[in-house]
């Protein structure tokens, strides 16, 4: 099964695009209380602290989990965000649930497997798989599951 498989589609309606709509899927309020416990997970110096936070925004974080500096999680949908235990996400790292796109907007969850790394700046799309042991190389854009063990690098991001 691939990411496009997992992900969920939602039309809207008119011919505006979908972000244009979003105040029709999410709360404003919600969306306002997310942004702050991103913010604080973003900036927080203590590891403790981003987790607190990270678990109040609804993601799914397991035990010894390190959130980098300025890390982002999906400030619209972060309850599809699933990080297993010792898994590493780093600075600047950003995980997207959600897509808005022209006619439509796709959600789909994201797991980041035991002991898997994400390297600085690099971007994980919804709908991904990032097996255990598995490492995403730094400013990469990752479009596709990864394998456990393995390392993906590039934009789009491939084994090497």
């Amino acid at each position: 099964m691939t990411r496009h498989d997992r992900l969920q589609h939602h039309s809207t309606p008119g011919s505006p695009n979908s972000l244009r709509y979003w105040t029709d899927v999410r709360s404003p309020w919600r969306i306002v209380y997310n942004y702050v416990l991103v913010v604080l997970a973003r900036l927080a110096p203590s590891l403790r602290a981003k987790r607190w936070a990270l678990g109040r925004l609804g993601v799914t974080v397991g035990e010894g989990v390190s959130w980098g500096l300025e890390a982002t999680p999906d400030v619209f949908w972060p309850e599809l965000l699933t990080i297993e235990d010792h898994a590493i996400v780093g600075y600047d790292a950003v995980l997207l649930c959600h897509e808005f796109l022209q006619e439509e907007y796709r959600t789909g969850e994201i797991v980041v497997g035991e002991r898997a790394m994400i390297g600085a700046k690099a971007v994980v799309l919804p709908g991904v798989e990032i097996g255990a042991d598995a490492r995403v190389a730094a400013n990469s854009l990752v479009t596709a599951d990864v394998p456990p063990g393995t390392t993906v690098t590039g934009v789009p991001a491939i084994e090497t």
